[in-house]
């Protein structure tokens, strides 16, 4: 029986309810099944975990090059000086106690015809199953003037770690009554509310700081999601601080130049003090390297089973998938890790796996103490997901109570998933 979304599943982020989702017994094969799992991060280890829990007589191998993750969620809290980012790194010993082979290098090469995997030191790995979970990359064609050099001058931050602490050290040099610019690349991409976290965290910091300051956005897109939540709150906690062009007024970014710091616009140039540039988005290179990415740079998928459209015996899950209205996010990678892992196990017996429905929810801090949430039911429809009824999300009109329980539920569902994940 499908679990309805409330409060108590919400904050644990987002499950998998089908009978195809009940895990399995433990596989009785005739031999072990070989999965390879490319990318450590919450779908990738949520997968190899839950294939090695399920069966322990899989040979699960994780290959991913970084010895720490670095989570993106509340990442946009250290930026904003809120947060340690030591606090957001999480390692794989846990993985590796479990009897999952955890390999520190790259993945390099694919070849699907052999069922083969080779990393950066030059070792080849066979397969039955792989799961790519590599994440994003940025779509450097589709911003001209933006390369890692750039970076080094208009930070993302969009990949947590060193870029994170990069642009809070730019904050922190800012003048008083400086100019922050976030430029926002258009769907499909990472957290889309996430940028629009970040604008209410770095005014809060502005605020609290630099009151003269102000948040500059500008926005590939004419309305975001949980737009009437964010607007509500910059009125009430920030006033004028925070100003936002979108689309239709000109705010969608066109090119870069880093040698000025010069953000340009279909209707005009900003050089702001600070330029944290979101580039557009497509599935991290080696999805592109196995043949699973298209023409838009995503990994079209069967959403029963997660297997590639393009490439047999490769499932992809996470932010390098097209999931359709399923989001991009740690809760939706999480998910996809349980499903495809079940789904995995079922077809190596032989089984048909049916179709799962997904349930996770979204937290946003605008604020110490101030969230709100966006929670969501998931099924298949055709070749992509699709947002079913059941949902639920923050009232608009809340007390500030609710809103400091949200914030502190947002905590919450961030020690669950990285526990589940990594702990």
């Amino acid at each position: 029986m499908n679990a309805p979304v409330t409060r108590r599943n919400a904050v644990l982020g987002i499950a998998v309810a089908a009978t195809s989702l009940a895990l399995p017994s433990i596989l009785h094969a005739q031999s072990a099944g070989r999965i390879i799992v490319v990318g450590g991060g919450f779908g990738g280890a949520a997968c190899a975990r839950a294939l090695k829990r399920t069966d322990a007589k899989l040979q699960v191998t994780l290959i991913e090059p970084n010895q720490l993750f670095t989570a993106c969620p509340f990442s946009n809290e250290v930026i904003a000086g809120l947060r340690d980012i030591e606090v957001q790194h999480f390692g794989y010993d846990r993985l590796a106690a479990e009897d999952i082979t955890v390999v520190a290098q790259a993945a390099t090469r694919i070849e699907p015809q052999q069922r083969s995997v080779t990393t950066a030191d030059g070792v080849t790995l066979g397969y039955d199953r792989l799961v790519l979970s590599p994440g994003i990359d940025f779509h450097a064609e589709a911003l001209p003037g933006y390369d890692d050099a750039a970076s080094e001058k208009m930070p993302h931050a969009w990949k947590a770690g060193a870029q994170t602490l990069l642009l809070r050290k730019q904050l922190e040099a800012m003048a008083e009554g400086g100019t922050v610019a976030i430029a926002i690349p258009a769907n499909p991409s990472r957290c889309p509310p996430a940028p629009y976290e970040r604008a209410s965290l770095i005014a809060h910091y502005l605020k609290t700081k630099k009151p003269r300051s102000k948040v500059l956005v500008l926005d590939a897109k004419d309305n975001f999601s949980q737009q009437r939540l964010f607007e509500q709150a910059w009125k009430e906690l920030y006033g004028d601080m925070i100003e936002r062009i979108s689309l239709s007024q000109g705010g969608r970014v066109t090119s870069v130049d880093p040698a000025t710091r010069t953000i340009i616009t279909e209707f005009g140039n900003y050089t702001p003090d600070v330029a944290n540039v979101i580039p557009p988005q497509r599935a991290g290179r080696i999805a592109e390297i196995a043949g699973a990415a298209d023409h838009t740079g995503w990994c079209p998928i069967d959403p029963v089973t997660f297997e590639s459209k393009l490439v047999p015996n490769i499932h992809v899950i996470g932010d390098a998938c097209l999931g359709g209205g399923i989001p991009k996010s740690a809760a939706a990678a999480s998910a996809q890790a349980k499903a495809c892992a079940s789904a995995i196990i079922g077809l190596l017996a032989g089984r048909t796996p049916e179709a799962p429905r997904l349930t996770g929810v979204c937290y946003n801090t605008v604020a110490p103490g101030y969230g709100f949430s966006l929670a969501g039911n998931y099924q298949s429809r055709g070749d992509i997901f699709a947002e079913v009824e059941g949902g639920t999300t923050s009232p608009v009109d809340a007390p500030r109570e609710l809103r400091a329980r949200e914030a502190a539920e947002a905590e919450r569902w961030f020690q669950t998933i990285t526990a589940d994940t990594f702990g």
